[in-house]
């Protein structure tokens, strides 16, 4: 398959929420009381929800900018690309990289939503229905075919949560962003009965728990003097402990129509990890007392989870170790990891170097994400209007240059210090 002929459908980008995302959808006896984007004196804008501030770090809002000013400091709503937070621009952003659709994860409430947890539950609950209504009515519904949507979760409530992944489903909303450790957020684990309505609820609806690296809050670092490569390098860890949590766990036995993502994840390590989970099987089941009804984990694991990859040679070329029906493409766009604009090329290139053929790189591209999230672009976008060519054409004059954005660059001697101090932070919090 050529390049201009692929069809790109991402299950992992990412939102820089706009600010007047409440307006239209909270009550408004809460609206004073809602988060609200506030601009500083150093020009940053930040989130404020009571005690709370949450910036926009600089590794989540990169697209479009030289490596130089990667980092972790805060950063304002003009520094930042407009298709970070502007819908009609991030579709300009799309058609020019190529893609045809996205799946986009919050960024300033948490992937669980954890920060609209407060005493008082109704405004709470208040807050996860404004935001999804927003985000399916408003950013998705203001192109539709280009959006996978995707739902908040009510996160401080097991029965709430499946009511509203109920309500949105109704709305064609089939994705919720859910913990890869509901434990470290301070809720129940996945091994709890708690989760049960969720469960139940994911089944019905044919929803999919997207789970994301990093969603449970904690930095994947061993030590506070760790470099952070050392935290960006182990970031898809979570997730393999939470696929083997949850794969060993009585929820898929006892709900075998709950469909997890291992969002952001990667795929490379799933070969290995499949194995490991047979030979454990094989060695220990007769005192852990598992049973698969006749099946082998691996063969369970395929049934439950969809994995996720960027440029991962190594899982490509075992994609079918794997699983073929099991791997999805994502782009990350904004964030560090996407490779916007030259996506298709980068991909392109893994694609030629494993022998791909066409059938399967349809699957990974685009079909796989069409079945797992119940989404269906072409019934509203013709096919021939939907490759990575014919996007580009529609994108023609778009700017995609590499430029400098930010009006106080500071020195890798000061990211690094930053860095430790979240670090530092974020392990005493932790304690």
């Amino acid at each position: 398959m050529q390049r201009d002929d692929l069809i790109l459908i991402s299950v992992d980008d990412h939102i820089i929420e706009p600010p007047d995302i409440f307006v239209n959808h909270l009550p408004k006896r809460y609206l004073d009381d809602a988060p609200k984007l506030v601009h500083r004196q150093d020009g940053s804008d930040v989130w404020q929800f009571r005690d709370n501030t949450v910036g926009n770090a600089a590794l989540n809002a990169v697209a479009g900018r030289p490596k130089e000013e990667y980092g972790l400091d805060p950063q304002g709503m003009d520094e930042i690309r407009p298709g970070c937070y502007d819908v009609h621009e991030r579709v300009k952003d799309m058609n020019a990289g190529g893609v045809l659709a996205q799946m986009n994860f919050p960024s300033f409430p948490g992937f669980s939503a954890r920060m609209f947890a407060t005493e008082d539950s109704d405004f709470s609950l208040a807050l996860v229905r404004a935001y999804n209504d927003w985000h399916i009515d408003e950013w998705c519904g203001a192109y539709p075919g280009r959006f996978i949507p995707m739902a908040l979760p009510a996160i401080w409530s097991a029965e709430l949560t499946a009511a509203e992944m109920r309500r949105v489903a109704a709305k064609g909303c089939h994705s919720m962003t859910f913990p890869e450790n509901p434990a470290a957020l301070g809720y129940p684990s996945f091994h709890d009965p708690y989760w049960n309505p969720v469960w139940q609820a994911a089944c019905d609806t044919a929803t999919v728990l997207s789970v994301h690296i990093g969603s449970s809050g904690r930095l994947a670092i061993p030590a506070v003097d760790s470099p952070p490569d050392v935290m960006i390098t182990l970031q898809p860890i979570n997730l393999v402990q939470a696929a083997a949590d949850l794969l060993w766990s009585r929820v898929l036995k006892e709900f075998p129509g709950l469909r997890i993502a291992l969002s952001e994840g990667g795929t490379g390590w799933i070969p290995y990890f499949l194995e490991r989970v047979d030979r454990t099987f094989e060695m220990h089941a007769t005192w852990t007392l598992q049973d698969f009804g006749g099946k082998l984990p691996s063969e369970v694991f395929r049934e439950h989870f969809l994995t996720c990859f960027i440029t991962d040679r190594l899982g490509v070329r075992l994609r079918h170790d794997i699983g073929i029906d099991n791997i999805c493409w994502e782009g990350d766009y904004p964030h560090s990891d996407s490779l916007w604009p030259d996506a298709p090329e980068q991909l392109h290139q893994v694609l030629r170097e494993c022998a791909v053929p066409d059938a399967d790189i349809a699957k990974m591209t685009h079909e796989n994400a069409m079945r797992w999230y119940s989404f269906d672009p072409f019934a509203h976008i013709p096919r021939e209007r939907a490759t990575v060519g014919a996007l580009r054409r529609a994108a023609a004059g778009h700017d995609v240059s590499v430029r400098s954005r930010s009006r106080q660059l500071t020195e890798p001697v000061d990211k690094l210090e930053a860095f430790r101090a979240r670090a530092r932070a974020a392990i005493a919090a932790a304690q």
